[in-house]
């Protein structure tokens, strides 16, 4: 019987290694215009995020946005935007990525109460979709579909 990771290495599947947090969140590691970081991975949130704070960090061009955010019980949170960002997520690679750039302190104020890590950012159901996930629960992996670009 063939496994999982072999029927969708077949098909173009980039096998991503997950890490469940003390909160029950899965962690993935990713890079952001070249530049490490942490980030929960969740399904909930509509779009990927990196808090107000690592703008410099993540060598982001950030522009105001009408766009408010809501999550984790904060609701009507100013928001930045920032386009055009390239995210690398083991082998995998997105070179068009926009965030929403916001004051993430009371999700790692949480994560820190829970005795976690804190985190520089969400990867949210944007790039979920994007890249066809593929989350095994159970052997905590991501999957992502090789994006082909036509240069």
């Amino acid at each position: 019987m063939l496994s999982l990771k072999s029927i969708l290495s077949k098909k173009g599947y980039v096998k991503i290694k997950l890490k469940k947090t003390k909160t029950n969140h899965f962690e993935v590691k990713a890079k952001i215009n070249g530049i490490k970081g942490r980030f929960i991975l969740d399904t909930g949130a509509s779009n990927s995020c990196v808090g107000l704070d690592m703008i410099e960090h993540f060598k982001l061009e950030a522009t105001d946005s009408k766009i408010k955010a809501a999550g984790a019980g904060a609701v009507d949170m100013e928001t930045q935007q920032s386009t055009k960002n390239t995210l690398e997520i083991s082998d995998w690679k997105y070179h068009n990525l926009n965030l929403v750039l916001f004051d993430l302190s009371h999700v790692n104020t949480a994560l820190k109460e829970h005795g976690a890590k804190t985190v520089e950012g969400i990867v949210g159901a944007d790039i979920l979709d994007k890249g066809e996930a593929i989350i095994d629960y159970k052997k905590q992996r991501l999957y992502l579909k090789k994006l082909v670009y036509k240069f």
